[in-house]
């Protein structure tokens, strides 16, 4: 008996036995408790970008350090918004019936969120290097850090799904 569960657990089965209503519900909580763990991470970042212009060392950095502060800066701003807007989405939409259509926005939201949130770490860590280095080893750190989170955060997960439809993952059918 524990090894049929153990097998079930590791190998699709069939599907769950649930409403569709349930499945959107359970669809969106997943979704928020995504929203929880990467609007933490973001809001640190976007806190941190916030105090560092007004720091006695920012007059140091070059004209091209700036540009990259800025990029980091209006990619963590983006991320922010996309990861809140689902929230205010579900304010307005409460009770109208179109948790299909939020679960949907939520996910595309949290997806470039995410994306957003890669581009500011790359460039954070290029900027970060480039300033305690140099250019060059800026630059390499940025390709690095961008090699790392296409590879953990893309590849992995749509080598793991596979043949699938993307459709098919997204709302859990």
């Amino acid at each position: 008996m524990a090894e049929s569960m153990e097998a079930s657990t590791r190998t699709p089965g069939p599907r769950r036995h649930e409403t569709l209503a349930e499945r959107l519900d359970r669809n969106w909580n997943e979704l928020l408790q995504e929203f929880r763990v990467a609007q933490t991470g973001i809001q640190i970042l976007f806190g941190f970008l916030l105090i560092v212009p007004f720091q006695s060392g920012f007059t140091e950095v070059d004209s091209r350090q700036r540009w990259v502060y800025l990029f980091v800066f209006a990619c963590t701003t983006i991320a922010t918004i996309c990861i809140l807007a689902p929230v205010m989405a579900h304010r307005i939409l409460f009770r109208q019936k179109l948790k299909d259509s939020l679960v949907r926005l939520g996910s595309a939201l949290a997806m470039a969120s995410l994306a957003f949130l890669g581009a500011a770490l790359v460039g954070a860590v290029a900027m970060i290097v480039s300033v305690v280095l140099d250019t060059t080893a800026g630059w390499i750190a940025g390709i690095a850090t961008l090699a790392v989170v296409l590879v953990l955060w893309l590849a992995t997960p749509l080598a793991m799904r596979g043949d699938r439809d993307l459709d098919e993952v997204d709302t859990g059918r």
